[in-house]
């Protein structure tokens, strides 16, 4: 029953990109990531120079992705986008989880197949992850497809007294095993249950909202395995590695094991998983902060427990919440990807997404797509109109090789300070202010040549940056999609933009002649008129110019 195959570098043997060196950048020497096990900030070192290994959670494919579910993969696509601006050769894996007693309920009742009811939300969560610009993952396990590793795993960690298997009353095995926590003195680690350390903010209001993914019983967010509720456990603290199945169980979800027939527990599918292709010990693992207990900490537990070293470091997304609740279906409170992005474009989407911190809650509402909508539009402006300027946009290739060293320097401190996106955002607007009143100046500076070479210095970074975060509009799937909604690549002027810029082009003129003539009353009405139309006027030394709200 066991693997011969010893776990495999995933890089060097399938990835292309393992051919060429590594080519880390000095600003990776500042980079500083929190750490939920130490609930610390601290520098980070990967555990082989050039290269980080990830292992994210993916989803458990029941029924369909709502954006609750969606925020932990952008937040950690940023993060994995980080790593490779910095120059490191990332291995990335999230998993699927196929097979679990949500998905043989909820196929049961409506009459389908597990396994094809699984496979559909499989699907539905690839299309959301794709339309949303997540890189698909270096890969992408299946539980059903490492049984064996699940099995071998259990086996290591009974050989070394760290479980115990249930047998009936002719001492045969029942097909459930457990975890055993008494023996294991570690057990509590990460989320510091046997520590008087004073717990993080974020890991506070998980504590008080409760440790969940989307469930049903007396806790609305957490799941109960109904392994774990057994008379047969030696501690209440014990979980289930693999489990006897129900009768209500289809033949096809069980498996044979040394230690009877069954399926696997919540927890020994991401153990098994990371150390198939990560190997002994990897960088980081990722996940929603609703995960960290019992799913991270029992499998913390029994990853060690079988010999082999955890993750060096854990992090975690906070939730999206609704009017200070966790999003979730059992809230009902869940939006389904497919109906928030029929109502806004998926580039604002994203950008909602992850416009704060990855540690930080989100608050889902109208004025968040609203205030994401605007943020499009004056990042759609300006990239039109220095590409109008210039007679052309740089290249992907070009932005796409702009080096982290290369960013501006308040950008990179954002980012190296734990992913900071908000610090992020504000330095990928303040470039764009300065590109824009560089754009004023074109026609009335005698080196227009070189004010032309700033504007796209300008453009190249603000591009850059916003690439980094998976926003540059003119990279897939947005120019291909439509999905961002009317960036252009500046070769060629939109009759809508025309439009605009000679109307307000008319207005500042009047406005620059009202205030020589020094009638400021009419001046102000000009300026008020044109905000209320969602323009923004910025006076400078050179003349006014103007971007859109």
């Amino acid at each position: 029953m066991g693997n011969s195959q010893e776990p495999q570098d995933f890089n060097t043997s399938v990835m292309p990109s393992s051919l060429t060196p590594a080519h880390v950048a000095k600003a990776a020497d500042g980079l500083n990531l929190y750490d939920t096990a130490s609930h610390q900030v601290s520098h980070f070192v990967p555990l082989k120079p050039g290269e980080v290994g990830i292992y994210v959670c993916g989803a458990t494919v029941q029924s369909s992705p709502h954006i609750g579910h969606i925020r932990a993969a952008v937040a950690f696509d940023i993060v994995r986008r980080w790593f490779l601006k910095l120059g490191y050769k990332v291995t990335f894996v999230r998993n699927v989880t196929d097979i679990d007693d949500k998905i043989l309920d909820k196929a049961a009742t409506a009459g389908q197949r597990w396994w094809a009811r699984a496979y559909y939300y499989e699907r539905e969560f690839t299309e959301a992850y794709n339309t949303l610009g997540v890189l698909t993952p270096t890969v992408e396990p299946r539980a059903t497809g490492h049984m064996s590793d699940m099995i071998d795993l259990i086996q290591r960690i009974l050989d070394n007294g760290h479980g115990y298997v249930v047998t009936d009353a002719d001492g045969k095995p029942t097909g459930n095993v457990y975890f055993d926590v008494a023996s294991w003195p570690h057990y509590g680690e990460l989320t510091h249950q046997k520590q008087t350390a004073e717990v993080d903010e974020a890991a506070a209001v998980a504590d008080r909202m409760g440790p969940s993914v989307d469930a049903t019983g007396d806790d609305k967010y957490n799941p109960v395995d109904p392994a774990d509720t057994s008379p047969d456990k030696h501690d209440p603290r014990d979980f289930a590695l693999w489990k006897a199945p129900k009768d209500t169980d289809p033949e096809d979800a069980r498996w044979s094991t040394p230690f009877g027939v069954g399926r696997p527990g919540w927890h020994i599918e991401c153990s098994a998983m990371s150390h198939r292709y990560l190997g002994d010990g990897f960088d980081i693992h990722g996940g929603g902060l609703d995960l960290r207990f019992p799913h991270h900490e029992n499998e913390m537990a029994q990853t060690r427990a079988a010999g082999y070293p955890s993750a060096a470091r854990w992090m975690h997304s906070a939730w999206v919440t609704a009017k200070g609740e966790k999003m979730s279906k059992s809230l009902g409170t869940g939006l389904s990807v497919p109906s928030v992005l029929a109502e806004n474009s998926a580039w604002v989407v994203r950008y909602a997404l992850g416009s704060v911190q990855y540690r930080s809650m989100l608050e889902w509402s109208d004025q968040a797509l609203v205030e994401a909508q605007a943020a499009y539009d004056r990042v759609s402006n300006f990239i039109e109109r220095a590409g109008v300027a210039l007679g052309g946009q740089p290249s992907r290739e070009e932005v796409t090789g702009i080096s982290a060293d290369a960013l501006p320097a308040d950008f990179v401190a954002a980012m190296n300070d734990d992913v900071n996106v908000s610090g992020a955002t504000a330095a990928i607007f303040t470039a764009i202010r300065s590109g824009n009143t560089l754009l004023s100046q074109l026609a009335d500076r005698a080196d227009s040549e070189a004010v032309q070479a700033e504007v796209r210095e300008t453009l190249l970074a603000v591009r850059a940056m916003l690439d980094t975060l998976g926003l540059d509009p003119l990279a897939e799937p947005w120019v291909s999609a439509g999905a961002a909604g009317g960036a252009s690549d500046g070769t060629t002027e939109t009759p809508e933009h025309a439009a605009l810029e000679a109307l307000i082009t008319e207005q500042l003129n009047a406005r620059a002649e009202a205030r020589k003539a020094r009638d400021f009353a009419k001046a102000d009405q000009i300026r008020d008129t044109l905000a209320e139309a969602g323009i923004t006027i910025e006076d400078g030394l050179q003349g006014s110019t103007w971007s859109l709200k």
